[in-house]
């Protein structure tokens, strides 16, 4: 079956002042669609090849792509409209089984926050960084990983684009300002329902 664009589950502008619509529609309609096009185009090539050698040739793009495209479909629903815009639930953390995990392992959401803008500015060239469950531990981890590199070892709660296409336009090359208003627009809802879904609490 072939990858499709997801539609976002808000407007193109809903998440402004904070992403503004112009990154957003570029964001989306734009590179995810990209992500898309490739993949399938991709998959067709693979289904197709005889050999080995043609197989491991495509290894890359599907990679590259089809993370991109599993990346980007988890990120557009870990967003939502701003609270303190009167807009939504976006950066409300409410007292439950996430709250009690990030308090437990950090100390508090804004300790959070701190070391969890570290790491993502940190990230050297294109990639994203998470807030991941592990399941084995059953502790909240933070993680990065390069380039469209899914979160594998762990089960990805919040995931933050640190490719440039996600905030240049509106930013810069000012990462901290980015991380900092990116908050106010996480689905907090949408993160406990996939520690909720995935762990045993």
């Amino acid at each position: 079956m072939s990858a499709t664009l997801p539609d976002l589950p808000y407007a193109h502008d809903a998440l402004e002042p904070f992403i503004s619509k112009q990154i957003m529609e570029l964001h989306h309609r734009k590179h995810h669609q990209t992500y898309v096009n490739a993949l399938n185009a991709a998959e067709e090539s693979y289904a197709k090849a005889t050999t080995h050698k043609e197989k491991i040739a495509l290894q890359a793009a599907l990679k590259f792509n089809g993370g991109g495209h599993i990346n980007h479909s988890l990120f557009w629903k870990n967003l939502a409209p701003a609270s303190s815009e009167g807009k939504g639930n976006g950066g409300v953390l409410k007292d439950g089984p996430l709250k009690t995990l990030i308090d437990r392992d950090f100390g508090s959401l804004d300790a959070l926050k701190k070391t969890f803008n570290a790491t993502a500015a940190g990230i050297q060239g294109s990639g994203w960084a998470w807030l991941g469950y592990n399941a084995g531990s059953q502790r909240l981890q933070l993680a990065t990983t390069p380039n469209q590199d899914p979160l594998l070892d762990l089960v990805p709660l919040i995931g933050v684009d640190m490719w440039e296409h996600a905030f240049y336009l509106q930013y810069l090359n000012v990462k901290p300002d980015y991380l900092n208003a990116i908050w106010s627009v996480i689905n907090f809802e949408e993160a406990e329902h996939r520690l909720t879904s995935h762990a045993k609490l």
